[in-house]
């Protein structure tokens, strides 16, 4: 998957935005940045194409602009994983029949990379079988 995949990653923390940015860039992914829901939605609807975004719930101006239902009626769909703290998970339960939740804490990171492998996997299986990615570990998600 080296090259191939453009992620949006946008979270209201500059540290842990930067911090998964650079933790994607080195599993070889292109990677944009977004800092509120507005910049969410200028990428995903964007004429650069993103693969797959990873949203912390908690962006300014999120519920405002109705984020996860503007982005679960995109065609086509992006795989979607929000990343957040237990109680975003309830505020997101209309979307997670299409998005998959990650617990924010210090090892997230690691489960965010093989879940970005599968999500990409699935949607894109013709690409990722060529590539020379990693296979995830046994009883991952």
């Amino acid at each position: 998957m080296k090259e191939e995949f453009t992620l949006l990653i946008a979270d209201r923390n500059p540290h842990v935005r930067n911090f998964l940015g650079r933790e994607i860039r080195a599993e070889g992914y292109r990677v944009r940045l977004a800092k509120n829901g507005r910049e969410v939605l200028k990428w995903a609807y964007h004429h650069e194409p993103i693969d797959l975004i990873i949203l912390d719930s908690d962006l300014p101006d999120a519920k405002d602009l109705d984020l996860l239902n503007r982005l679960e009626d995109r065609i086509p769909t992006l795989p979607l994983v929000i990343h957040g703290f237990p109680s975003d998970y309830t505020e997101c339960e209309t979307v997670l029949g299409t998005a998959v939740f990650v617990e924010k804490g210090g090892s997230s990171i690691e489960t965010l990379k093989k879940i970005i492998f599968e999500l990409l996997r699935k949607s894109h299986p013709k690409t990722s079988k060529a590539s020379g990615a990693p296979k995830p570990l046994v009883g991952a998600p």
